[in-house]
């Protein structure tokens, strides 16, 4: 009856487990910006979503070495590799493929803006910027 118990259960975890990789959010994935400079994965943490920049176009300065996030307000960041920093974090789900509330990053300029993304289709995700009332949308092509 132990073996029968402990097979149930090992059953059930794996269709709960089976189910919870099914059910990913739209906005799962990687995607390359507007401008084709970078690469993004965006993956579940703390019940939020969080974007990483995994890949640049020019990952290097002119010397040679890595960018960092030089720009950054925080001058305690400002040897951190641009590769690997997360940009995309704190949203909240509104609705599949819907979150807001989040704030995005820009090494380029160190500045975070609030920010909203909506997935379009399966293959586009509109990304938006905004500081008080003006906004700026990007739109973001899935790679995988």
């Amino acid at each position: 009856m132990r073996t029968l118990k402990m097979l149930f259960a090992l059953s059930a975890l794996s269709l709960y487990s089976a189910s919870a990789l099914a059910a990913s959010d739209p906005v799962e994935g990687v995607w390359l910006t507007e401008n084709g400079g970078a690469h993004i994965e965006i993956a579940p943490c703390e019940n939020s979503m969080c974007g990483t920049i995994i890949w640049l176009k020019e990952p290097n300065r002119k010397d040679g070495t890595p960018k960092r996030d030089i720009n950054n307000p925080d001058e305690a960041n400002h040897d951190n590799p641009i590769i690997g920093l997360q940009m995309i974090r704190g949203f909240e789900k509104e609705a599949p493929g819907v979150w807001e509330d989040g704030e995005i990053y820009d090494p380029e300029s160190g500045k975070t803006y609030d920010s909203n993304m909506l997935s379009k289709d399966a293959n586009t995700l509109e990304v938006e910027g905004c500081v008080l009332f003006l906004c700026q949308e990007q739109t973001w092509t899935r790679i995988k």
